[in-house]
């Protein structure tokens, strides 16, 4: 039985695009109370969690993630009594809540940002970051916008340039300024106070910039954004004294958690951040950007698991609303094998796994034409890069001609394989990716070496076949993933070939033996879980 059990550490967080998980009135975009319908479904994956991105009143330039108000539900999610219902709803069932925060930038439509362009003089002016044109009449320095294009925007009215990341109309805030830090830090309270179990950082280690604007010196890239390292405009220093602050905020109330998308990740970077005092967690995205090599993999989780410091807790994800899904990465053809592979090593790892909705039944990116294209990403990129649109798809629920998720019209097209790859369907098939899921994630709530076990790793060069124990004082666990279509063998060595094997969970067979040659063979794209037994 773990000891001081933590739904963060110990459990499954399931992210949730609200405008794409179940539209309840029609209008064709999800919203708060389609989750409070689906709360029941969600409790029966076996999820303790579920991360929101931002439902907060937004233009929708970036689909949320331009935030007009902080402290608000946008209409088309609902109200803050909707979420005061769904808070309490998912606490009925066990299931916390985790909100976006995107504290990086606001809306330019935000009432402090139009308070700000207005004059030199008002207080808000100095909430963003303004610069005087170069003496040459152009842009203040040299940093640009991950968007595209410089990421200085001139404003006639105050006659200066505002600086923004990402597009536009999301200008970044001034975190020096002690005003923009007591706001946001009230932002925090606000939704803790409602019932929030945590938060998701949107791109934190951003918040700072160089107090002098100094240029990002040039290094190799494609894109202009990528040609610079940008040591002034990401990973300020004071980053850390806010962390710190944000930490004994959330330990007010005991259990509360944030974990923070690291931008521009790196294993290091990332572990720096949620050192002990600082965040709960950070996020290294390294296993969601590998190839379908187990060797691949391994790297990523060693160099994760060395970064971190004694104390610290990793997590995994796969997948979620900026990246084409795994199915789409990883899997030519319907067949969900390599998927059901990929499920057994995200929740048999030593740390917080993270779903992303849809993942659970092989949902598969849309495929967008030019003229379909919605993000702003994808617009200025195309066709290098397509955009984000199709891992945004509505959640597939039936056969319907909406795929359940809206009685009536859909936001973004369904997929086309909805009529038989739906949750619906899976659920009534006990091979299905769908049930498959469920067994996994009882299997980590049922055995502790599968939450709280050390990682060793069988084979250092794995080729096809990746090798792994969990391990706790009373109990192994051994986990085998064959990334091969054809059968592998796997060495036990001495100790390991003279213990006594039961079968938890495969994808390829429903028994299994002891081998006395001390090689235990696995079919092609096979995941095996096996209990050792001394």
């Amino acid at each position: 039985m773990t000891q001081n059990p933590l739904w963060w550490r110990d459990g499954i967080i399931y992210q949730i695009y609200p405008r794409s998980f179940a539209d309840s009135n029609g209008d064709g975009i999800g919203d708060l109370p389609g989750i409070i319908q689906k709360l029941d479904y969600i409790a029966e994956l076996g999820v303790d969690a579920i991360w929101l991105s931002p439902i907060y009143p937004s233009p929708n330039v970036d689909f949320g993630y331009d935030v007009s108000n902080y402290i608000d539900v946008d209409p088309i999610y609902g109200t803050l009594a909707d979420f005061d219902r769904l808070a309490a709803e998912a606490h009925r069932r066990n299931i916390h809540i985790v909100l976006d925060l995107v504290l990086n930038h606001t809306s330019d439509q935000h009432p402090w940002f139009q308070a700000a362009k207005r004059s030199h003089t008002d207080p808000y002016h100095d909430w963003y970051l303004w610069r005087d044109p170069a003496s040459d009449g152009g842009v203040p320095n040299n940093w640009q916008s991950t968007f595209g294009g410089k990421g200085w925007e001139f404003v006639p009215e105050v006659g200066q340039y505002y600086f923004h990341m990402f597009a536009k109309e999301q200008p970044d805030v001034n975190w020096r300024n002690p005003a923009v830090r007591q706001a946001m830090l009230d932002v925090f309270r606000f939704w803790l106070d409602r019932g929030a179990d945590g938060f998701r950082l949107d791109v934190f280690n951003v918040y700072f910039k160089d107090a002098q604007f100094r240029n990002n010196p040039p290094k190799p890239g494609i894109r202009p954004f990528d040609q610079q390292e940008h040591l002034y405009d990401c990973d300020q220093q004071e980053m850390f004294p806010l962390l710190t602050e944000i930490r004994a905020l959330l330990d007010e109330k005991p259990g509360r958690y944030a974990v923070g998308e690291t931008f521009i990740h790196t294993p290091k970077k990332a572990a720096s951040f949620c050192a002990p005092g600082l965040l709960p967690a950070a996020f290294d995205f390294e296993l969601l950007e590998s190839r379908w090599h187990p060797r691949r993999f391994l790297n990523a989780i060693q160099r994760w698991e060395a970064a971190l410091q004694p104390g610290s807790w990793p997590n995994y994800v796969l997948n979620n609303h900026d990246n084409p899904r795994s199915a789409t990465r990883y899997v030519r053809g319907e067949n969900d094998d390599r998927l059901k592979v990929a499920a057994t090593l995200l929740l048999t790892l030593r740390g917080t796994p993270f779903l992303y909705y849809g993942e659970e039944i092989g949902m598969r990116d849309i495929p967008m034409k030019r003229s379909e294209i919605l993000d702003p990403v994808g617009k200025h990129y195309w066709p290098f890069f397509k955009g984000r649109d199709g891992c945004r798809a509505p959640m597939q629920w039936d056969n319907s001609i909406y795929a359940g998720f809206s009685p009536a019209r859909s936001w973004l097209k369904v997929q086309a394989d909805h009529d038989w790859r739906n949750v619906e369907s899976q659920r009534a098939d006990a091979d299905s990716l769908f049930s498959f899921y469920r067994r996994l994630i009882q299997l980590r709530k049922e055995y502790p070496a599968l939450r709280e076990g050390m990682f060793l790793s069988l084979n250092d060069e794995p080729r096809r076949l990746l090798a792994y124990l969990r391990k706790t004082d009373e109990q192994t666990v051994l986990i085998a993933l064959n990334f091969s279509r054809f059968p592998v063998k796997l060495v036990l060595g001495h100790s390991l070939a003279k213990s006594q094997m039961q079968l938890l969970l495969s994808n390829k067979r429903d028994v299994i033996v002891s081998p006395a040659t001390g090689l235990l063979s696995l079919a092609g794209q096979e995941a095996c879980i096996i209990l050792l037994e001394n």
